[in-house]
């Protein structure tokens, strides 16, 4: 058994995926300590004593105060900051981690923000750091099922003439949810309004475009137990990096939440803040039933094609879709803490994040895959 040495510090500790990351890196031998980071103290306290098993330890800190955070980091002596916060508050969760000399990850950027996150990438070079952006369920998981599709086909000599698409889809469900009228979201409300009010970028010819939000996805198989389901587009982080990592002409991400949700949430887009303030605060967290599926579908010039597939089950007595997101970013601290990282700068998980690495981690936890071409 390998010795625990490292100190990750979570970023967002009360939120809704950070109790499933404190609990996995609670059982991962390479973690010696957490520091569980919040506006609120008390809501992070209470994740450290219920998933902590006596490694975490909670206190109040503003991501938005750079310097503070970055205190707070030092102090603890972390090697790793695991952001699970809001995306907009990424770029200073980064530059905290740069002034205390530590490890990055997060959760996505919803794609405008990672941009900006990668102009960060000499800062990160010139200490000897890595920031690893979006390791979740999607942006993360995803990102690693189409490094290892793509592979494949160029193994197999069928993608001679380039990578024509990658096509996302998500998909999650609760069937254990009752019907008592609560919002019951994957994650955290504004997040989830953000993907379905601001404009989907997609892929076309090379090029980023612009669509409109909420544009019909059509119906996607996803297979059992989700089986065929309606998808929009939305706005994702893939779509910041496909083109260059891949070379794909074109690329989209297709999102399906059960209908009753997705209702619910569009009666919120248009709400004041208030208004959307008062849900999150009403809403209740997804059931331990919950099944989560992910597929991503990569076409060549040549007319060749590999669909890879990750289905999601409860894991740690908790629903697939927070394991879905939690489990990818508990795994890459692990890597990080095992040295299996050795890329520095700003990267996509796609280009520095070994796929078999990172889905043996997964598959110990309820995630299985499949590559079908």
């Amino acid at each position: 058994m390998a010795e625990a040495q490292t100190t990750v510090a979570v970023l967002g500790a009360a939120g809704t995926i950070a109790p499933a990351i404190v609990r996995d890196l609670a059982e991962s031998e390479e973690v010696a300590s957490m520091a569980l980071l919040d506006l609120d103290s008390d809501k992070a306290g209470t994740v450290a004593d219920e998933h902590g098993a006596g490694k975490a330890t909670a206190s109040a800190v503003d991501a938005r105060d750079v310097d503070g955070l970055a205190g707070a980091l030092r102090d603890a002596g972390a090697e790793v900051l695991l952001n699970t916060a809001s995306y907009r508050i990424n770029l200073d969760a980064m530059r905290a981690a740069l002034a205390a000399g530590c490890h990055y990850l997060d959760l996505g950027g919803l794609y405008t923000t990672t941009l900006g996150q990668l102009k960060l990438g000499p800062e990160f070079e010139r200490v000897g750091r890595l920031a690893v952006l979006g390791i979740g369920s999607s942006p993360g998981k995803t990102n690693l099922m189409a490094a290892e599709a793509v592979k494949r086909l160029r193994d197999a000599g069928q993608a001679v003439s380039g990578i024509d698409s990658i096509e996302v889809c998500a998909a999650g469900r609760d069937p254990a949810a009752p019907d008592d009228g609560r919002l019951r979201p994957p994650y955290a409300i504004q997040t989830l309004l953000d993907e379905l009010t601001l404009e989907p970028v997609v892929l076309r010819g090379g090029r980023a475009a612009h669509i409109e939000p909420l544009a019909p996805g059509g119906t996607v198989e996803y297979g059992e137990p989700i089986g065929a389901a309606e998808t929009i587009f939305t706005l994702h982080s893939e779509l910041a990096t496909f083109g260059e990592s891949f070379g794909c002409q074109s690329a989209s991400f297709r999102l399906s939440l059960a209908p009753a949700l997705l209702e619910r949430l569009k009666g919120l887009a248009d709400a004041p803040p208030e208004a959307v303030a008062q849900a999150a605060r009403e809403a209740a967290s997804p059931s331990n039933q919950t099944v989560s599926v992910h597929l991503v579908i990569v076409h060549t010039a040549d007319g060749a094609s590999m669909t890879a597939r990750a289905v999601t089950r409860p894991h740690f007595g908790l629903g697939g879709s927070v394991v879905s997101t939690a489990t990818p970013a508990a795994a890459c601290a692990r890597l990080f803490a095992r040295g299996a990282l050795t890329a520095t700068g700003v990267h996509p998980p796609e280009r520095c994040i070994e796929p078999a690495a990172m889905f043996a981690e997964l598959e110990a936890r309820g995630c299985t895959f499949s590559f079908t071409s």
